[in-house]
């Protein structure tokens, strides 16, 4: 069902995030994002002159690597494109990111690693999408596991207990996909 028809509207700004999860031949994952910011119209950056409709004012790529637990084995991030010369410099910084679990206090050993002024807030804000598109990646795997054994599948429930609507403890979704609790 889409949205309501908007109002009488002008287009100012236009941020396209696409991401990718792939199966690498060594047995681990990539997750692959980029981030395209572009404006409607014509404006002036400080280092980089004119800007014209839709030429990127933010083009940046990130690849996690991970294996089947959701660990980061490496992280490379790239800038194509940013409002200040300065920025790419922030991207190799994204490669201590390597060894952190993607799970409960992710997001805080990110920001530990790479926040503030040691990383890019257009990249930092693009690992939470990756990391769910991580685990949808990598569900096939973990699901075949909890088929294989019960104890798998009850970490699988727990973990997801009261994650969303569908999975709310008292939810029929959990009741179908795990049974009774």
């Amino acid at each position: 069902m889409p949205l309501s028809a908007p109002a009488d509207r002008e287009p100012l700004h236009r941020r396209a995030i696409t991401m990718h999860g792939y199966r690498r031949a060594d047995g681990l994952f990539d997750i692959e994002g980029h981030l395209e910011d572009t404006k409607s119209y014509t404006f002036s950056g400080l280092d980089r002159g004119t800007i014209e409709p839709g030429e990127p004012l933010h083009g940046m790529w990130l690849r996690l690597t991970v294996d089947e637990d959701l660990t980061i084995t490496a992280c490379e991030a790239s800038t194509d494109f940013s409002p200040y010369a300065i920025c790419p410099n922030a991207a190799p910084n994204f490669a201590a990111l390597a060894g952190i679990r993607i799970g409960p206090g992710f997001t805080r050993a990110v920001k530990e690693r790479v926040g503030g002024s040691a990383g890019c807030t257009h990249l930092r804000e693009m690992l939470a999408q990756m990391a769910t598109v991580a685990f949808q990646t990598i569900y096939p795997v973990r699901r075949r596991k909890e088929a294989e054994s019960p104890e798998a599948a009850e970490a699988a429930r727990n973990r997801m207990i009261g994650t969303c609507l569908a999975y709310a403890p008292d939810s029929p979704i959990l009741a179908r996909r795990f049974g009774p609790g």
